[in-house]
């Protein structure tokens, strides 16, 4: 019978995409029998991730082998982790976490911010939240992790949740948790005190690295090295690495291709934008989390009217739950309306030149200098804003965004990077930036990122 299933999982691999059936179909053990399929999943998440959505692939893989009709399969599944998975043997003596941005260093529950529990899984996330919990298993299939997204979808929320869950791990596991940008700014030191051999044998030295924002490396070329190499030693020793981008590998043309292949040697998912039942979900978690009672028919007004991203939900709500509270009235249909209108209503693409026009009103620049090749502050910022909003609201691809300014596709990138970093650090110019963003927005008629 094991060779039935042989037969059947090599059906499922021709059906399946590489990084679905590696992630779900390989890990499982299997017994063909006469009627159908017993599969073993390591865990319930697994079986009921397979039970929703992977029962009719099952059958019309099995069916030809068992000379059934698919309709006849019948697929079982029970949780049994396998019987040989030892847990991965501690190589250090202590744990590692490296300071996270506005975040104190400390103990276990002092760092990391989010968990698996509190993430809402669904369709647009599902394989990707799959790979963040497998690669938290030492006896995993998933050693490399690549997810990207737009801002506001889960990349960093994912990425500590597999901290936290690694940390909590009854073995002495080293982790370090940082952004490209953190990397870099490690690295230039390490060269000014003559201490860069110290600084790749502190990186040596980790089981497992969680590396955010890699677009970061663009263009970085000692980065990059240095990168690569203490990639190539992490991953020769069997560690764990997650990476996480606003980009996919292959748009991170001033990367080292050696530096890529790294990235692309694992799993790459990509996080999409929340389902209207997602949303309604996302908002009813949210609405606990802030001990405030949601109407259905409020929450249904929400995840309809909300087409954004996790950020825009939450804020939306926040302020909802804030101005019932100071009313001291509860959540009805009216108010939620009155703060909907703070938001757009609706998704409607926008062209680059709408784009453009309100970046110009809103920095107060003409598009004759917006399309200069001045290194004025406001002129470059007001660049990198179009880039940002035409790579968020429009199919434009990189390149076709910066042949509207005689600019290279690289030069998109760093532009993209730029203003997320400003945004993320929280600076005075950031919380300029985000209310211009907000604004610009919504006079587009699109949902707000901030």
């Amino acid at each position: 019978m094991q060779e039935k299933w042989a037969v059947i999982s090599e059906n499922l691999k021709k059906m399946l995409d590489p990084g679905t059936f590696k992630v779900w179909i390989a890990p499982l053990r299997a017994t063909a029998q006469e009627k159908g399929l017993c599969l073993f999943a390591g865990n319930a998440f697994v079986a009921d991730w397979l039970k929703t959505r992977m029962e009719a692939r099952l059958r019309e893989a099995a069916a030809p082998v068992l000379g059934l009709d698919p309709r006849d399969v019948e697929i079982r599944i029970e949780v049994a982790p396998a019987p040989d998975a030892a847990p991965r043997k501690a190589t250090f003596a202590r744990q590692l976490c490296l300071p996270l941005p506005r975040c104190d260093s400390g103990g276990r529950d002092q760092v990391w911010r989010h968990s698996f529990e509190d993430f809402e899984v669904g369709r647009s996330n599902s394989v990707a939240v799959a790979a963040a919990r497998d690669v938290c298993d030492g006896g995993g299939t998933v050693n490399t992790l690549f997810v990207n997204s737009s801002s506001g979808l889960g990349k960093t929320h994912l990425t500590h949740a597999v901290g936290k869950a690694i940390s909590q791990s009854p073995q002495e596991i080293r982790i370090a948790y940082m952004t490209a940008e953190d990397f870099t700014r490690r690295y230039v030191a390490a060269v000014r005190r003559k201490d860069v051999e110290g600084f790749r044998e502190r990186f040596a030295g980790l089981d497992v690295l969680l590396l955010e924002d890699v677009h970061f490396l663009q263009g970085k070329e000692k980065t990059q090295e240095i990168a690569l190499t203490t990639l190539k030693t992490l991953q020769s020793q069997g560690g764990r690495v997650v990476f996480t981008s606003s980009f996919s590998p292959r748009e991170l043309q001033e990367v080292d291709g050696s530096l890529v292949s790294h990235f692309c040697s694992g799993i790459l998912t990509r996080l999409e934008r929340p389902s209207r039942d997602m949303r309604r979900r996302i908002l009813m978690r949210k609405a606990k989390q802030f001990q405030a009672i949601l109407p259905d028919d409020v929450c249904d007004l929400l995840a309809s009217r909300l087409h954004g991203d996790v950020r825009q939900l939450e804020s939306c709500l926040n302020n909802l739950v804030f101005k019932a509270r100071l009313l001291n009235c509860g959540i009805s249909p009216r108010l939620a309306m009155d703060v909907l209108a703070q938001y757009a209503g609706t998704e409607c693409g926008a062209d680059m030149q709408t784009i453009i026009r309100l970046v110009c009103e809103s920095f107060g620049l003409t598009e004759r200098q917006l399309n200069s090749r001045s290194r004025r502050h406001d002129c470059v910022v007001g660049r990198n804003t179009v880039y940002y909003l035409a790579r968020r609201h429009t199919e434009l691809s990189l390149e076709e965004i910066g042949s509207t300014f005689s600019r290279r596709h690289s030069t998109v990138i760093k532009g993209i990077t730029s203003v997320e970093r400003e945004i993320s650090r929280e600076s005075a110019e950031g919380r300029r930036l985000a209310r211009a963003l907000k604004l610009i927005e919504r006079n587009a008629g699109l949902s707000t990122t901030i």
